[in-house]
């Protein structure tokens, strides 16, 4: 073999391992890969969605229905206050994301302007909101989602739970129905419906709508201010609200409102991710109350209640850490003629367990006085139902109105308007509209007299002085002053 012919042998010899090379590495690269416990996974077709021109939502995942359901239905509220600027720092981690309801800090000022949401209920134009939104607005107007305005009338509040029922003069509206918040399960799909930031930022955000899960149920997160009465059974979720959000609507997949959304909990008066609607079996019972009688028909049975801890089991010998511990049994209540005691732990209302407060209140709240309601319990160690007839807040059965509501021993009580307080240059108050027989008549006090502070504790609401004089009784300084500027002091005992 001559040099030339070993030449080209070795040149066709490496021609040769490179074209086996590169034909192997193919082979190698595109060979098929193993297939290991392959299962069809419908929600791995999110992964095409930006290749396959044909996907499809799944269902169960579509939120398109609820919000085109439920959007025409929810409105936009502003509330006008004269001679009042309220103070928008925020006091509390717990936060409301409507217009920020009075507080010691507020100061006198020109007019302004509050907004939050609202849920149109029926086709003749009555409106659910929270009560925060409007409280002490001297006007209220109404924009619906096709930007129609109106002048709104207030049907009633009840500030025990931040609800209010409005009414506009219009027919043949769009209007939610209300479903079941006592089906709803943590882990369910729900929208939030609303005006975040609208009219009173540099953004006009209107009918937007947010998805997010149940968090929890039955949550009390202490917005209410301490109210003696207040009841709060929030659901919790993540589904995004901010201010403008407050009355609007909290809904299922089928586009029921479930909820009002009304607080969230933040740092930073902005979404983090945790907020709160009063649940509808609540909302139900509430403004078909407003509506038919002006005032809630609040059912109580009699209890003073806290919940059973790991601590407070061990420390008072309870087996189970469960059901809702009764510290105090009211004299003359439901309870007390159920046979009920102060160191029984209730544990089931009507067939329904409850294990928080919060539970408790909610559970007896949707009923009226004169209801019978089955109490189960248990008292060491053994467990009994009893039936128990609730009562109202006067320690009967009957029907309250606005006057027997708002009153004490013959005098009947109003919050202040505004105009008046300004005229005054007075922060706060509550004035005395009506008085009949009674200790407030025979110490010579004459309608129209605007309480300002009783015991030396200013006062701001009728629920307020109501709570303050229904739990004290000897003395009492109530301090105030007349429409015409006299000033006047009263010793009232009881």
């Amino acid at each position: 073999m001559n040099k030339s012919q070993f030449f080209f042998g070795l040149v066709f010899a490496s021609f040769l391992g490179a074209v086996l090379a590169i034909g192997g590495m193919k082979y190698f690269v595109n060979a098929p890969e193993p297939i290991v416990n392959q299962q069809d996974n419908s929600l791995g077709h999110f992964t095409s969605y930006f290749e396959d021109k044909d996907f499809t939502v799944p269902d169960g995942l579509n939120f398109v229905y609820a919000a085109e359901v439920s959007t025409p239905t929810v409105v936009h509220i502003r509330s006008t206050y004269e001679g009042k600027r309220y103070n928008n720092q925020m006091d509390d981690f717990w936060e409301f994301f409507g217009h920020r309801q009075p507080n010691n800090n507020e100061r006198r000022g020109p007019e302004s302007r509050g907004f939050g949401s609202g849920v149109i209920i029926s086709e003749d134009g009555y409106i659910i909101t929270n009560n925060h939104v409007i409280d002490h607005a001297g006007e209220i107007q109404v924009t619906l989602a096709d930007k129609r305005d109106y002048d709104a009338k207030l049907i009633g509040t009840d500030p025990n739970t931040d609800l209010a029922l409005l009414k506009i003069e219009e027919r043949q509206l769009p209007y939610i129905n209300i479903g079941d918040s006592d089906q709803l399960r943590i882990g369910e799909w729900v929208l939030a419906v609303g005006n975040p930031f609208a009219q009173g930022t540099p953004y006009d955000l209107t009918s937007t709508v947010t998805a997010g899960i149940v968090s929890a149920k039955a949550r009390n997160i202490n917005i209410l201010g301490g109210r003696n009465y207040g009841i709060e059974s929030f659901i919790q979720t993540d589904a995004a609200v901010n201010p403008g959000n407050s009355g609007g609507a909290l809904v299922n997949l089928k586009g029921e409102l479930i909820g009002i959304n009304t607080a969230i909990a933040t740092p930073s008066r902005t979404f983090a991710g945790y907020s709160f609607a009063i649940p509808s079996s609540l909302v139900k019972k509430v403004i078909n109350d407003l509506k038919e009688y002006g005032v809630v028909q609040r059912a109580l049975l009699g209890v003073q209640i806290r919940d059973v801890t790991a601590d407070f089991a061990e420390e008072r010998g309870i087996e189970e850490i469960r059901g809702v511990y009764i510290s105090n049994v009211g004299a003359g209540s439901a309870a007390e003629e159920a046979g009920l005691e102060a160191g029984d732990v209730i544990t089931n209302i009507s067939g329904t367990a409850v294990n928080t407060t919060a539970e408790l209140q909610e559970l007896v709240a949707r009923n009226s006085p004169g209801d019978q309601i089955s109490v189960t319990y248990k008292r060491d160690g053994r467990s009994y139902t009893t039936e128990a007839i609730l009562k109202n807040l006067q320690g009967d059965t009957g029907i309250l109105t606005f006057d027997s509501t708002n009153s004490f021993d013959g005098a009947v009580f109003k919050d202040a308007e505004d105009k008046a307080l300004s005229q005054l240059e007075l922060r706060a108050g509550v004035v005395i509209f009506k008085v009949g027989a009674g200790k407030w008549k025979d110490a010579g006090i004459k309608p129209g007299f605007i309480i300002t502070q009783v015991n030396k504790t200013s006062v701001e609401s009728v629920d307020q002085v109501l709570e303050i004089l229904r739990n004290r009784r000897g003395g009492n300084l109530i301090e105030g002053v007349y429409p015409n500027g006299e000033e006047r002091y009263y010793a009232i005992g009881w």
